[in-house]
């Protein structure tokens, strides 16, 4: 997966956070960067649009480990890629006590330089042979697209339209994670399928985030 849309470098540990003000899924106003600088540590999760059966997941998942990120003093805040309204009403039947801001527009993992592969034939063919399980939910690993429409079957989701157009636009964006320290620095990151399709899916394990907050510097 290394041919993208735009020539784009994942930002990575020792480089400078990228900025960023987006409008707040859990409340009014906006969160910012800023906020955090000098204040605490960042763990910034950036997700696309609630029609990603994985994202969904793993913002589920993200919510078990947030409290341990909090005891050593790292925030938490994951940004979903979909209008703030289409968001607050996911939430509000699947309520969260994480930090959410909403970025339709890629702007954020744009910044981050996380790629978006080019839907070549090569990389079609590719989703349709690597099969993925990436938490172990199915009973096997199945084909990309079929483990996604499976697990979307057994979560009971059902896209919307809003959903459907941020597929459209946003598909195959891919994820990332990175802890950001005080000074906004970053310390650690995280992008998926960084060593191949079938890292697809794939969401850093609680020991692997909470061993990288162990590392911060004072």
């Amino acid at each position: 997966m290394n041919a993208t849309h735009e020539t784009l470098s994942p930002v990575s540990a020792g480089m400078p956070a990228p900025e960023f003000a987006l409008p707040a899924i859990d409340g009014s106003g906006t969160i910012a960067l800023q906020d955090f600088r000098g204040r605490s540590p960042l763990f910034l999760a950036l997700f696309i649009g609630l029609w990603c059966p994985f994202c969904r997941r793993s913002i589920a998942e993200m919510a078990g480990t947030e409290p341990a990120l909090k005891e050593q003093g790292v925030e938490t805040l994951c940004i979903v890629a979909t209008p703030p309204e289409n968001a607050r009403l996911y939430f509000k039947y699947r309520p969260t006590r994480l930090r959410l801001a909403a970025d339709p527009e890629l702007t954020t993992h744009r910044a981050y330089g996380l790629p978006k592969p080019e839907p070549t034939p090569e990389l079609m063919t590719a989703l349709q042979t690597t099969r993925i399980n990436p938490d172990g939910i199915l009973p096997e690993p199945l084909p990309v697209t079929e483990a996604a429409e499976a697990i979307s079957r057994l979560d009971g989701y059902a896209a919307n339209p809003t959903d459907q157009a941020d597929m459209q636009r946003q598909w195959p964006q891919l994820k990332g994670q990175f802890l950001i320290d005080r000074d906004g620095v970053v310390r650690w990151a995280n992008v998926e399928a960084s060593d191949g399709l079938a890292g697809l899916g794939k969401f850093p394990s609680r020991d692997e985030i909470l061993t990288a907050a162990r590392a911060l510097p004072n």
